[in-house]
């Protein structure tokens, strides 16, 4: 059994975490097996995601003060917690492959992007949005795209005259050899 002590040192670190974290989902699932576990827990940690079954007193006591406040009335029944510090889009997309994939074990309750609670519907939305590395590639892809534009235009200009003037002497050339 814990003590006192450790019991004080798991609230302030979930609530440490319920800080930090920029988006968060909320899950319940019934009968899930080790491996269909440890499936979701491979995905979240690839997506950069941490994931962990917690006490619903302890969360609704380190909810407090976070933004996780607003969704304290989730803490009921068996209650895991996946946070994300970084691109929501990530956390989104693991939990609702997975939750699409097993409905039977499975179950979403709520989840909280950036201080505001979100439902299913909107975190389905947020996974259909391409991640922060997606975007700032297709970004980058069109501003080299332009640069690649430019440069061309710019070459072509003296590559342009060098073939003008090379005509000119060839004709100049055909004028001397036909006199």
């Amino acid at each position: 059994m814990k003590t006192r002590a450790q019991k004080q040192q798991d609230l302030e670190a979930l609530t440490e975490q319920f800080q930090r974290a920029a988006a968060a989902m909320l899950v319940g699932f019934q009968k899930m097996t080790v491996a269909k576990d440890q499936e979701l827990r491979n995905q979240l940690r690839e997506a950069g995601v941490t994931y962990e079954v917690v006490k619903n007193t302890l969360a609704r006591k380190a909810a407090t003060g976070t933004p996780f406040e607003q969704a304290a009335e989730h803490f009921k029944g068996v209650t895991a917690v996946a946070l994300s510090e970084g691109d929501p889009v990530n956390l989104s997309k693991a939990i609702s492959k997975f939750a699409k994939a097993n409905p039977d074990v499975f179950s979403f309750k709520v989840g909280i992007v950036e201080g505001k609670v979100v439902a299913l519907g909107d975190v389905e939305a947020i996974a259909s949005l391409p991640s922060k590395e997606e975007l700032i590639s297709k970004v980058m892809f069109l501003i080299n795209c332009q640069a690649q534009r430019l440069v061309t235009v710019i070459s072509a200009v003296p590559r342009n005259l060098a073939i003008v003037v090379k005509q000119i002497g060839e004709q100049k050339g055909g004028e001397e050899a036909a006199s």
